[in-house]
């Protein structure tokens, strides 16, 4: 397997948008990296350049100690030894299974015995063994894209890419296959760049998660570092749907802009002892509700969807719709109910990213 080095890595399109700027990401070999952001956010064109299907205008592309792009030249997507699986399984409904799979290795010209020694192998680790005559068409979604994985890493690639590639499945079947593609490519030791819009896929499956934004990175961590301290209010609100508030940090706390939300300083976590001007990013979990009106703390609820261990509450609270993760009871549409808030993060205003609004869509 391989490491993914880019370093200043941008890219203009002939138009003149930019669909990366100044990307600078190290993958470690066997690391399971997912790349998440808005649409236009710059995902889909870093994993294309990676895999050889776009050509940097600046900086360098390597695997392990290898250049395969920079602004002079670019390796052919073929002979960069990359596997890669897109949200359309693409597999040949008129070869049989084991066809589709081994396809990859008759283009290397490996020879036959040694084909069908690692199909048989390739087969057993996607749990498609048995299935080797079977005609795609027969086959479930589930089961066409795991043909499709097994023929990304047959061929034993260096790094394996993956572009939505669950995205088309149904719950529970998605989930399912996201538990299967963890377990297989931490038994094979797979270096992984996984572009998804799914936020929880990419928390649940990743070592790290790649925060996109205007093509520039917002924020690289882990998933437990991503959704305990984002770097910026917008990457909290992303992320981890949370409500933001402009207004004023004191000694005291915060107040809200043209909004009667207050938090008292003892519950407000800073990067640095900024105040002033800025916004506070509340995560859903860190809102607590409680039945009744409160002055001007009461809301209406206007969405309550239930879950297993938390219901999914939105609020309208004065104008903001606030999403709310609460244990226990349900809450009912229509029912007033007083917000409290135990944790905010705030970010000055030199360390919010386009904060252009304190509304969370419902």
């Amino acid at each position: 397997m391989s490491s993914v080095t880019l370093t200043n890595v941008g890219l203009v399109y002939p138009d003149g948008t930019v669909g990366l700027d100044a990307i600078d990401l190290s993958i470690a070999d066997g690391e399971f990296v997912a790349l998440v952001g808005p649409s236009g956010s710059g995902k889909t064109t870093l994993l294309r350049a990676i895999a050889g299907f776009l050509t940097p205008t600046r900086g360098s592309i390597l695997l392990d100690d290898t250049v395969v792009a920079d602004s002079r030249r670019s390796v052919e997507p073929e002979r960069r030894g990359l596997g890669m699986v897109f949200q359309q399984h693409a597999v040949w409904p008129h070869w049989s299974v084991e066809r589709n799979i081994a396809y990859p290795l008759v283009l290397a010209k490996v020879p036959r015995a040694e084909r069908a020694a690692r199909v048989a192998e390739v087969m057993k680790l996607v749990g498609l063994a048995g299935f080797e005559k079977r005609n795609p068409a027969t086959l479930s979604g589930g089961q066409r894209q795991r043909v499709a994985l097994a023929r990304a890493i047959v061929g034993r690639p260096r790094v394996l890419l993956l572009d939505e590639a669950l995205s088309a499945l149904d719950e529970p079947l998605r989930d399912s296959l996201r538990l299967e593609l963890q377990s297989l490519t931490r038994s094979i030791g797979l270096t992984v760049v996984h572009v998804t819009h799914d936020r929880e896929e990419a928390l649940a499956l990743a070592d790290r998660v790649v925060v996109l934004d205007g093509g520039s990175i917002q924020q690289v961590g882990s998933p437990v570092e991503l959704v305990t301290r984002p770097v910026t209010a917008e990457v909290a609100r992303f992320l981890s749907d949370a409500t933001l508030f402009v207004g004023e940090r004191t000694a005291a706390g915060f107040t809200a802009d043209g909004h009667p939300c207050t938090v008292p300083g003892s519950v407000i976590e800073c990067g640095g002892a900024a105040m002033g001007g800025g916004t506070i990013a509340v995560l859903p979990e860190d809102i607590t509700l409680s039945p009744g009106t409160g002055a001007e703390m009461d809301a209406v609820v206007a969405s309550s969807l239930y879950g297993r261990a938390s219901n999914d509450v939105v609020v309208h609270w004065h104008g903001i719709s606030v999403r709310c993760r609460v244990p226990g009871r349900r809450y009912l549409v229509g029912e007033r109910v007083i917000v409290g808030i135990r944790r905010a993060m705030f970010y000055d205003r030199g360390r919010i990213s386009s904060v252009t609004s304190a509304t969370v869509a419902p």
